[in-house]
């Protein structure tokens, strides 16, 4: 290679001027972020057992009935089956 393709470009600041964060609060929302977040990430080993995350729902409510613990609701937040019109 020649000296012109080995240099690197010269990287662009992160933030244009043009953007003011004068007034901005870091971190707002952080805490209500962090307490309703229900995002679990799994072990590749097991993530190789469930297919989606219906799959891992099944199984951990099949889990919390063995222990003998009361299911509460469902959430409303699953999604909806559409049906397809043609």
């Amino acid at each position: 290679m020649n000296e012109k393709t080995t240099k690197h470009k010269v990287a662009e600041p992160e933030m244009r001027a043009e953007y003011d964060f004068s007034g901005g609060v870091r971190g707002k929302y952080h805490k209500r972020y962090i307490e309703s977040s229900n995002v679990v990430v799994l072990e590749p080993d097991v993530h190789k057992h469930f297919k989606n995350s219906s799959a891992v729902n099944k199984a951990l409510r099949s889990l919390i009935r063995a222990e003998g613990r009361p299911l509460t609701k469902r959430s409303t937040r699953t999604r909806a089956k559409t049906s397809v019109r043609r």
